[in-house]
């Protein structure tokens, strides 16, 4: 049985000893061994270093036995090495140098690499105190040819990037300075000759400098060397600064007709986007377009980062047949009132009378007919501003799907009943334009009734807006009345509502109702003892309410309709509010309307029997345990699976029961009788 090699069976009692001794309270080298590659190395001495003296010593390897470690004689430099120690906190930095003079290692850079180290030799560096040792530090230097001491280091200072534009540094590989470090491709003090012999080799990933890797979805991303041999289902790729379309790779369906949901192709073979809004409110400006799915959404851009977009006005849509491509066709048209779209303008930085177009509304309708797109139109409007204005722009885009024979954009709320999210459609008999609408405030900008735009009460929805009139403190009671009723009058300029959602606008015996206005707050004039920023019987709000019921079922999904609908006023007192003094400076007046959907059964409940009032443990609608819901699974009120398949699982266990009955022990004792 062979003895262990001496320099393993020293380290391994020079690593036990590093353990044991901070237990201890001695001296100690962290770390206590170090395999030296480079020109230098540094360890620290802990414990107690007062008046402790740090030597080095060569270790000559005589017949593959290391001397005893002696502390004798005391010297800073042994040969090509030098010892350097930086006293800190409580501890010692020791630092072991190759002299700069020895170039034993150097050689051309063209070189190949040799497979035995061109120096190797062991350093002791031990600590003492009166001669006696204390610690020791043992370092094994084993250094190649073409390594760190191939160049001579740089004293300049290295330049690190700002970590938060580069968080990894552009090489994390390069690791020493002035010299070429193996396998990293990235280091730039290797030259080409010595690069390629490792350049099948090189660190990959963020380690390898790909601190920024690009998506692996991207299209111009090759595949990875010894990578999967499958491609993902869709990659990115980017045209310009802004148009990003998605790809199939490399499979396209549109050509055999379109499916409610899927995304509308352009001849290129790329998604056709337009911005919209994400689950997380997020405005997503290359969304693609589904196929039969509207949509009507607000973002809000930066004009200081705004830049106008192609879209679909250069875009050639497949139309869903094979070879049919559909030219969208494009109308501009001039924003009448820009301010009510640019909010928390700032000051111009140049007075020049320069001007820019931006967009700020995109309305596209898109004519269906059965699974293809036979027309596409396009309504931009556009509003003219200072090239250097400031602000939050917001924008609207609205996509429709309509029928190829619809006659207009109108399209039914439902067939024949109403469907939940549509609009309520409303007619106005005293105009000669009869389609109208209910509606609600969206307000825009400081919330001012002047900038507030209208939006449609949708059917089955609870809502609530509002807006803000500015009164001041000599407002006249009876315009600020009259002004009040005027704004609440103007979301429900209807007199009809339609029961159905189907109803024909140009028939108006065809299922309408009218409206049941509640008597308005009088317009007479003011008392004459009225006070100077008081006003009573303001009206301040205006409840809609909509009664709706079940009308039966169509197919088998239930269809509603309208029943009746009732406007009221509320009223409220009004008082300028001041602070220390009341200066003459606009008030504002909050009005709000609210819209209430009250839903009235079909049929009156089923009276409770005298079984259900008595015995109320057998309610299931008081009690955790409902017995009359025993055999639930199989009744007709249980749509969880087809009927057919509950009562032949129903079956199976009544066969399993019958099954252990006969085998049951009663049973058993009449079959031996």
């Amino acid at each position: 049985m062979g003895l262990p090699p001496p320099a393993p069976l020293l380290l391994r009692l020079l690593l036990l000893l590093g353990f044991l001794r901070p237990l201890w309270g001695n001296l100690v080298f962290i770390p206590a061994f170090i395999r030296m590659t480079g020109p230098v190395v540094s360890a620290s001495l802990v414990g107690g270093t007062e008046d402790v003296t740090v030597s080095l010593a060569l270790l000559q390897d005589k017949e593959g036995l290391l001397p005893v470690p002696a502390c004798g004689l005391l010297t800073n430099e042994t040969g090509d090495w030098s010892l350097t120690v930086t006293p800190t906190v409580n501890a010692l930095d020791v630092t072991v140098r190759l002299k700069r003079g020895q170039q034993r290692c150097s050689s051309n850079e063209t070189d190949s690499f040799s497979e035995s180290p061109c120096m190797v030799q062991t350093l002791l560096v031990s600590a003492s105190r009166n001669s006696s040792c204390l610690a020791h530090l043992l370092i094994q230097v084993e250094i190649y040819a073409n390594s760190s001491l191939a160049h001579n280091a740089s004293e300049n200072v290295t330049v690190i990037p700002n970590q938060v534009y580069q968080p990894l540094g552009p090489c994390p590989c390069n690791l020493t300075a002035g010299a070429c470090d193996i396998r990293c491709c990235c280091d730039q003090e290797c030259s080409s000759a010595l690069t390629a012999l490792f350049r099948e080799a090189c660190f990959t990933g963020a380690f390898g400098g790909d601190v920024s890797p690009e998506s692996e979805h991207q299209c111009s991303v090759q595949r990875r060397r010894g990578g999967p041999g499958w491609s993902p289902l869709l990659s990115a790729a980017r045209r310009g600064s802004f148009e990003v379309h998605l790809r199939t790779d490399p499979r396209d369906f549109s050509d055999f007709g379109y499916r409610q949901g899927d995304a509308v192709m352009t001849a290129a073979r790329a998604y056709l986007t337009i911005p919209q809004v994400s689950l997380a409110g997020q405005c997503m400006q290359n969304a693609p377009v589904a196929f039969l799915q509207n949509f009507d959404v607000r973002c809000t851009t930066n004009l200081e980062v705004y830049q106008e977009q192609d879209g679909i006005i250069n875009a050639k849509i497949k139309s869903g047949a094979v070879g049919g491509i559909v030219t969208p066709k494009v109308i501009y048209e001039e924003a009448a009132d820009p301010d009510k779209y640019i909010t928390r303008t700032e000051t111009l930085l140049s007075n020049e009378s320069a001007s820019r177009n931006v967009i700020v509304e995109e309305h596209y309708i898109f004519r269906w007919n059965n699974n293809t797109i036979s027309e596409i139109n396009v309504k931009i409007i556009r509003a003219e501003i200072n090239a250097h204005q400031k602000g939050i722009m917001t924008q609207r885009f609205t996509v429709k799907f309509l029928s190829y024979n619809s006659g207009d954009e109108k399209e039914f709320s439902g067939n024949p009943g109403y469907q939940l999210g549509k609009p309520v459609r409303a007619l106005n008999t005293n105009r000669r334009n009869n389609e109208t609408t209910l509606h609600l405030w969206q307000s825009a900008g400081r919330g001012l009734c002047t900038s507030a735009t209208f939006k449609p009460i949708l059917f089955g929805e609870n809502a609530l807006s509002g807006c803000l009139l500015e009164v001041g403190i000599h407002e006249n009671c009876t315009r600020l009345r009259d002004n009040a009723v005027e704004l609440l009058d103007s979301l429900i300029r209807a007199t009809h509502v339609a029961t159905r959602g189907n109803s024909d606008y140009n028939d108006p015996s065809d299922g309408w109702l009218e409206i049941i206005r509640a008597d308005a707050p009088g317009r007479g004039a003011d008392p004459p003892d009225s006070v100077s920023g008081i006003c009573v019987d303001i009206p301040a709000r205006l409840h809609i309410r909509i009664l709706i019921s079940d009308a039966g079922a169509v197919e088998g999904i239930t269809q509603q309709e309208i029943l009746g609908v009732e406007t009221r006023f509320s009223t409220v007192n009004w008082q300028f509010q001041c602070g220390l003094t009341c200066e003459d400076k606009a008030d504002l007046f909050p009005v709000s309307a609210s819209v209430q959907f009250i839903k009235i059964p079909a049929q009156l409940p089923r009276p409770l029997t005298r079984f259900q009032i008595n015995f109320t443990e057998y309610d299931c609608n008081r009690n955790d345990v409902c017995w009359p819901q025993l055999l639930y699974p199989l009744t007709q009120y249980y749509q969880g699976e087809p009927y057919c398949q509950c009562v032949a699982k129903g079956l199976l266990l009544v066969s399993f029961f019958m099954l252990a009955v006969f085998l049951s022990n009663p049973w058993a004792r009449m079959c031996k009788a």
